[in-house]
């Protein structure tokens, strides 16, 4: 069965890179290659691997890695260091009109 990977760099300038491949090894070294100049990494080398995940389903790792895209910095480093119980905290409103809130300052 062929595997899929969704992996995270830590890129130089302190940013995240998220990708999605079916080799991980081939992929990083094209990243530290710099085999693409238009790669968001070519400029931002040496990068860290910071995160990997295996799927079994191509579709489900092409989901997951559109939803880390989506993600702040710090539901990323959540799961980069396997908190992911603290998805659900992070994912919360924090906005002063949000229901939760609104009725906290009222009271």
């Amino acid at each position: 069965m062929k595997g899929y990977y969704v992996y995270i760099l830590k890129c130089s300038d302190n940013s995240y890179y998220t990708g999605v491949t079916n080799n991980i090894e081939r992929r990083l070294t094209e990243h530290n290659y710099g085999l693409n100049s238009d790669c968001y990494t070519f400029n931002k080398r040496p990068f860290e691997l910071v995160f990997c995940t295996e799927f079994n389903d191509v579709n489900q790792a092409i989901l997951f890695e559109k939803q880390i895209k989506g993600w702040s910095r710090k539901k990323k480093e959540a799961i980069m260091a396997d908190n992911w119980e603290d998805l659900k905290k992070l994912s919360e409103c924090l906005n002063e009109t949000h229901f939760k809130n609104y009725n906290k300052k009222k009271i």
